[in-house]
């Protein structure tokens, strides 16, 4: 059974999700990133990033247990595993896949959740930062705004692409956004919200994300964006002792 790393957040709910959709055996290893649980030597080991997602598969390649972070690399593991479900198989049509959860990962993840950030966390209000970041999140939308008005879902077929960019889609009204000034956009967020395995992969800690509404203060502030973040960490690697 595959260990899930994880907390309610939009990178976390990307491989809850996937693993629903796949019918994946897992369980969930908790990591409360506002208690700072992410700097433990023993998920550093795991996540070398200290960020969530990460997992541990017990039959990884060559039947060895295999650890492995980051959300997209876990995605294109698991619908490989999975005999390329979510994923094509075929070169051109697996590197369109490809390029839409690298637009994700690359832009749209980071973007908007600087956009968020400055929006709603930070300390400071910094107009540039906030209009700097809400309009670069508009930017995001209208190229999956136009991408969505050619084609059903952003590779063509639902895809592992869908299920990394929806979570992050769920803030919209945080980034500065609202899904009726993107009606392709809109309709793509309906069909994916009503997945039933999308509605179970939301629902993992949904208590604990339902206590965690409120932006974080204090200490949990200091273990998400301020000195115990960019304090020096143990060193770890992913595929030491921890993963076996």
């Amino acid at each position: 059974m595959i260990t899930l790393y994880f907390w309610p957040t939009p990178n976390g709910y990307k491989i809850s999700i996937l693993l629903e959709e796949l019918g994946l055996p897992y369980s969930v290893e908790p990591v409360h990133i506002g208690k700072g649980e992410q700097f433990s030597p023993e998920f550093l080991k795991i996540s070398p990033n200290n960020k969530i997602p990460a997992i541990v598969d017990p039959d990884g390649p060559g039947g060895k247990p295999y650890a492995l972070f980051e959300s997209a690399a876990i995605m294109m593991y698991l619908a490989e595993k999975s005999d390329y479900r979510f994923m094509p198989r075929e070169m051109a049509a697996r590197y369109n896949v490809v390029q839409w959860l690298t637009f994700q990962a690359a832009s749209m993840g980071p973007m908007l959740g600087q956009t968020h950030h400055f929006r709603e966390y930070a300390k400071e209000k910094i107009p540039y930062a906030i209009d700097r970041f809400t309009s670069e999140a508009g930017r995001l939308y209208r190229v999956m705004e136009t991408r969505l008005s050619e084609t059903e879902y952003l590779a063509g077929e639902y895809s592992i692409a869908d299920i990394a960019a929806y979570p992050w889609l769920r803030s919209h009204a945080f980034q500065g956004q609202q899904l009726e000034d993107y009606p392709s956009i809109e309709r793509w967020y309906k069909a994916v919200r009503a997945r039933p395995a999308v509605q179970r992969g939301l629902a993992v800690l949904k208590e604990r994300f339902e206590k965690n509404r409120k932006p974080p203060t204090g200490k949990a502030w200091d273990n998400l964006f301020g000195n115990n973040q960019f304090a020096a960490k143990p060193a770890g690697g992913p595929n030491d002792d921890a993963s076996k």
